[in-house]
């Protein structure tokens, strides 16, 4: 398969509704997009950094840079025989892990679509339907939370996370458990919190939580460790978790009963097949974590959550609960009973509506060489 030219897009979206975490609120998504173009073939797919370097020292502006830059010029021209083996040619430049992984992706799209495959199966995934829960951000008031998880119970979806931080934790997650006592619930600190808040976070026990997600630092596992030996509730590391060795790091200190893997953070799919295998010898569970994406990002989660270890509902629901259009077809629906029904197309089985991806692009370039075209 070889590697002819890359494709970046930058979309502006306005979410339906405000998402806010610990450290911001966001209203409107700046969407990159990659497209791999092999052989009269295109492989799609999103680099999910963020609008600004918050979540991740990652940002669109460091992610298109470096694809454009660097790392498209390292695989173009390259025949290569797996989508995997594009993670080795990326290699040599440090880091910028959701920028690797849009183009690995892409490449696996390309290669599925080669092989007459659907995505999930070529990357040895074993369901024919996923489980799915919510993220639901910060609110303005507990009321208006309350009345977003009614919404989301009602729509089917089988668990229930919320963001938390210091001043919207416990008072929130009591009214939660006193309205509905038997929900799947959890709640995700993205780093809000320090060894100090121990008293604190011992409160969380009383709440019955799934997990407690990323409570310290975003790239700690030592502190986590200590953590979750105070704690009854099981720590889920997120944004500390690169690659299988900080995985396998994480579960021989004790860092974590859970795992959630977001195949940007980890730099594509071949990685995150290796961290799902770690966890899974392990008997860590594990579930996708979701990353405000569009349907062309979501279908990848989709995929990756096929495999047999991803026992816990991820984040990986519905269009519609995001955007008022998408930029996929069929649009990604989930059934009444909380899951997704997995695609046997090939590829990713959801085709990119190039008219509405047009329309909304402000920025492309094409990458053929080492010199970027407009």
């Amino acid at each position: 398969m070889k590697i002819e030219a890359v494709t970046l897009r930058e979309l502006h979206m306005p979410l339906k509704h405000f998402f806010e975490t610990s450290f911001g609120r966001t209203e409107n998504r700046r969407v990159l997009l990659i497209t791999a173009h092999c052989e009269g073939l295109e492989g799609w797919a999103e680099c999910v950094a963020g609008e600004g370097p918050f979540f991740s020292s990652e940002w669109v502006e460091t992610a298109w840079a470096t694809t454009r830059e660097f790392l498209a010029p390292l695989l173009i021209g390259q025949n290569i025989e797996w989508a995997k083996d594009s993670a080795a040619l990326m290699a040599r430049v440090r880091g910028h892990n959701m920028a690797k992984a849009a183009l690995e992706n892409a490449l696996w799209d390309a290669e599925a679509k080669a092989k007459g495959q659907p995505l999930w199966k070529l990357l040895g995934g074993t369901r024919s339907e996923i489980d799915c829960g919510v993220s639901i951000g910060i609110q303005n008031s507990h009321e208006q939370l309350l009345e977003k998880i009614e919404t989301e119970l009602v729509a089917g979806y089988q668990r229930i996370k919320v963001k938390v931080k210091p001043g919207w934790d416990v008072d929130v997650l009591g009214k939660i458990r006193n309205r509905w006592p038997q929900i799947l619930l959890s709640c995700d600190a993205n780093s809000a919190y320090r060894p100090s808040d121990l008293d604190h976070l011992k409160k969380f026990d009383e709440f019955g939580l799934l997990m407690i997600e990323q409570p310290l630092w975003h790239d700690d596992i030592l502190y986590h460790a200590k953590l979750q030996r105070e704690l009854k509730t099981a720590l889920c590391l997120d944004e500390s978790v690169h690659h299988a060795r900080d995985a396998a790091t994480a579960i021989e200190l004790g860092a974590c009963r859970i795992i959630n893997i977001k195949v940007g953070r980890v730099g594509g799919f071949s990685e995150a097949v290796a961290v799902h295998e770690v966890c899974e010898r392990n008997k860590i569970p594990v579930w996708c974590g979701g990353m405000l994406e569009t349907g062309i990002g979501r279908a990848h989660n989709i995929a990756l959550s096929t495999l047999p270890n991803f026992q816990l509902p991820g984040d990986v629901s519905a269009s519609q609960r995001y955007w008022e259009e998408d930029i996929v077809e069929p649009e990604i629906e989930v059934t009444k009973r909380g899951t997704i029904l997995v695609s046997k197309a090939v590829g990713t089985g959801y085709a990119p509506r190039k008219d509405l991806i047009n329309k909304l692009t402000i920025r492309k370039e094409v990458v053929r060489n080492r010199a970027a075209t407009v």
